[in-house]
This record gives C-alpha cells, sequence and structure tokens, in this order.
C-alpha cells in the first residue's frame, strides 16, 4: 500500500479534515451513524476506532481483498490521500457506549466470555479493555452481530487479515465459542474511553 505520508501545514489539515468530516456525513453515516455508531444489522462501530486501522481495511476493500459490494463500491472511488482524509477523521469520533440492554446480561455466559478472551489471547493485541491500537481494531461493545460475522469469517479463511494472528486465533474455537465471545465482547463494561492513540498522518 503506498499511501502518501507527510504531514501537511496545521492550517491545510484543519481545511483537510473539515472536508473529509462533510464528505463522511454525506457518503458514511447514512449507514454507521453521524457519531460513528449506528444500529444497522452488520455494520460495524467506527467511533472510537483508530486511523491505521481503519485505512487499512479501506485499502482491502478498494482493492477488492474485502468482500463486501457497497463498501467495494466507495472504496473503488478512493484515491490515496481520500483513504487517508476518512481514516484520520474516523480517528476523531471518540467511542461510543451501546445503549442499555432491555434485559441484564447473562452472568454466566460473561464469565464463558470473559475465559474465552483470556484463554485465546485476546487481550494480548486488543488490551485489557479491547480499546486495540494502530492497526488493531477496538473491538469492546461492537455489534454483536458483526462480531458474530467476523470471528466466523477469520475461522473459515472467508475475511482475510494482514497477520495469521487472528486465523490462529479463533482456527481451534467452536462457533458455540465464538458466539459466547461476541456475546461478552458486544457487552464489554467500562469502554466507552476514547482511544489515546493520535490519527497517524
Amino acid at each position: 500500500m503506498t499511501l502518501a505520508a507527510a504531514a501537511s501545514p496545521a492550517g491545510a489539515q484543519g481545511t483537510k479534515g473539515s472536508v473529509y468530516a462533510q464528505r463522511y456525513a454525506e457518503l458514511c453515516a447514512s449507514c454507521h451513524g453521524a457519531n460513528g455508531r449506528s444500529d444497522m444489522a452488520g455494520t460495524p462501530v467506527l467511533a472510537g476506532q483508530h486511523s491505521f486501522y481503519a485505512i487499512t481495511q479501506l485499502y482491502l476493500f478498494r482493492e477488492g481483498r474485502r468482500d463486501n459490494p457497497a463498501m467495494s463500491a466507495v472504496a473503488r472511488t478512493m484515491k490515496d490521500e481520500d483513504l487517508r482524509g476518512f481514516s484520520d477523521f474516523i480517528a476523531t469520533l471518540p467511542a461510543v457506549p451501546a445503549p442499555p440492554p432491555a434485559t441484564p446480561p447473562d452472568a454466566a455466559r460473561m464469565a464463558r466470555g470473559q475465559s474465552l478472551a483470556q484463554e485465546n489471547r485476546c487481550l494480548l493485541c486488543h488490551g485489557a479493555d479491547l480499546a486495540g491500537g494502530q492497526q488493531v481494531p477496538r473491538i469492546a461493545q461492537q455489534h454483536e452481530d458483526y462480531l458474530q460475522l467476523t470471528l466466523q469469517g477469520f475461522r473459515t479463511g472467508k475475511r482475510p487479515g494482514y497477520t495469521q494472528a487472528m486465523s490462529e486465533a479463533v482456527g481451534r474455537m467452536s462457533p458455540e465459542d465464538l458466539d459466547t465471545l461476541a456475546y461478552y465482547v458486544a457487552r464489554f463494561p467500562g469502554a466507552a474511553a476514547k482511544p489515546t492513540s493520535s490519527p497517524t498522518r
């Protein structure tokens, strides 16, 4: 992936940021939400996500290495500077907590999910708060259905990764355990803090 890495003057960066804020509102917000969190089925939460992770996923969509017709259609129109602009804007969206559940989480299932996260070294890469960092996504309080699809995709090889870490981590897990892990991560407590890393330039 060849992306322009040179930093622009502060004033130019401010102008660029406002341009991509507007473009996000026009192009992305209808699915992903104006604040980066929508309730649309199968649509990931972008609020609190990291720039390096976002730019990598946009690149994979643009190059046809991730399979999602809607995202691929959007990303195919993007130049390298657009990938950078959108990903930097996404990184400014603070994490938004999930709405309170209609019923309290199942304590036994949460405990099992926590054990699975520890046993399979989820915390090693995604952090104790599951907030990720750089190329590792924030997964805390991500939509459960999206987590299920993603984990199953890594297990079957349908979802590409830029390393083998995820495929190795989930390849030995049963579909039932993956669903329990998704249940736990989607309801992960205390996950509303904004990521500490700055957008990459």
